[in-house]
């Protein structure tokens, strides 16, 4: 009932929407008298703010239309290369341009669609072949294409890594570490031919055990069955997912605004103010963000509660008892994917000393394969994107995978 309430409440904002934005352009037209008022400026703003905040979103573009690739503009063209039912993989490719090493970034499935790394693809384009995990939004994947779970996402990440073929790198950003980490053990114990050659960890919760944030603390603070009644819910009849069951992500986004909720009024008021001063440029960048942020999509029930249980509750990884298609997932296999390990300062999400236990745990990694780093001053979000991503961290990977490639 939940999740019609909410279809209605999100049709019924998004022609408040409408009603705002004719109003904002109304309040701003030349031919208006209200508009060279005092009041008039300020009116269209507040109009404006309250558009974009209620307006619907769905899945955004990555935008990525060139590179700049050893002082020279190319091309990047979107490819699918391999479709599956809960995600494809994507390669940008650029333009007569070959060479370079193949990196497979591994996005969250975590509420957000793999756009919220564009900033992590645009700055790895010069100088990598870059591939991507493409989610699928759960709620559009009819029931008849089956389930998927952590093992399915492992099995997934295999094949993406078979189709790149031997010799390619990956990058998980935040939530993907733990099956990123997982598929790299399974396939080094399989000798695989595809298996990475490096792995690079960012802000992913590893071991949830140290240092642990208010994320980690709502998911353990209440029992597995809290989970699987309260915040599991059927798709509406009107998605071609109907009938499944899904872990929503309007609700993983209002947990996410909940959080921080004094920073987004604050963000907020400052769109605002740009708006009513006639900076257009400074609205548009909290526009922006918020376009992206809030522009989620649904996880499969399994996906989400295994999730919860492996990682968050019983902690299997480090642990040594996490289980992939019924086989132990052992740390130790890893023996020829050199490991590194990103953490924020500030990270609010994965606390420092979560994505470090990746290198304890890999006891039969030679110490010359693992590698950590700790970001100073930089939260979640600007591991991997913004200026400290691409002046600061960016470089620390480059560098990692140029020495192993």
């Amino acid at each position: 009932m939940l999740y019609d309430a909410y279809e209605v409440q999100r049709s019924l904002l998004a022609s408040a929407s409408t009603l705002a934005n004719i109003g904002a352009g109304w309040m701003q037209n030349p031919i208006n008298p209200l508009a060279y008022s005092p009041m008039g400026p300020i009116a269209a703003s507040a109009l404006d703010v309250f558009a974009h905040a209620s307006a619907p979103r769905g899945k955004p573009d990555f935008g990525l239309a060139t590179t700049v690739v050893e002082g020279r503009e190319v091309a990047v063209h979107e490819e699918i290369v391999l479709r599956k039912p809960f995600g494809q993989l994507k390669h940008f490719r650029r333009e007569g341009v070959t060479g370079g090493p193949r990196l497979l970034i591994v996005a969250p499935m975590s509420g957000h669609f793999a756009t919220l790394l564009r900033g992590t693809v645009e700055r790895m384009l010069p100088g990598h072949d870059v591939y991507i995990t493409d989610w699928r939004d759960a709620k559009l994947v009819p029931v008849g294409d089956g389930s998927f779970d952590l093992d399915d996402y492992i099995d997934y990440l295999i094949a993406f890594l078979a189709h790149i073929g031997p010799g390619a790198h990956v990058l998980a950003v935040c939530q993907p570490a733990v099956p990123a980490y997982a598929a790299a053990c399974v396939m080094n114990a399989d000798g695989h031919a595809c298996r990475p050659r490096t792995l690079t960890m960012m802000g992913g919760p590893i071991d949830t055990r140290k240092a642990p944030t208010e994320v980690n603390t709502v998911a353990t603070q209440r029992p597995f069955a809290w989970f699987e009644g309260n915040v599991i819910m059927t798709v509406p009849y009107l998605y071609p997912g109907a009938g499944r069951k899904v872990y929503p992500g309007f609700l993983q986004l209002a947990g996410f605004m909940a959080m921080n909720f004094g920073n987004h009024l604050v963000s907020h008021w400052e769109m605002f103010r740009h708006l009513v001063e006639g900076d257009g440029e400074g609205a548009d960048a909290t526009k922006d963000f918020y376009d992206e942020y809030r522009s989620v999509c649904d996880m499969t029930a399994e996906f989400y509660l295994q999730t919860i249980d492996v990682v968050f509750q019983r902690h299997l990884l480090p642990r040594g008892k996490m289980t992939h298609r019924g086989r132990a997932v052992d740390p130790a296999a890893l023996t020829d994917t050199a490991l590194l390990a990103i953490e924020g300062e500030r990270d609010d999400i994965s606390g420092i000393g979560q994505t470090k236990a990746a290198l304890t745990i890999a006891k039969s990694l030679p110490a010359k394969m693992k590698h950590y780093h700790l970001a100073q001053s930089v939260g979640h979000y600007g591991i991997f994107n913004g200026s400290k991503w691409r002046n600061r961290i960016a470089p620390v990977v480059e560098d990692w995978i140029a020495t192993f490639d």
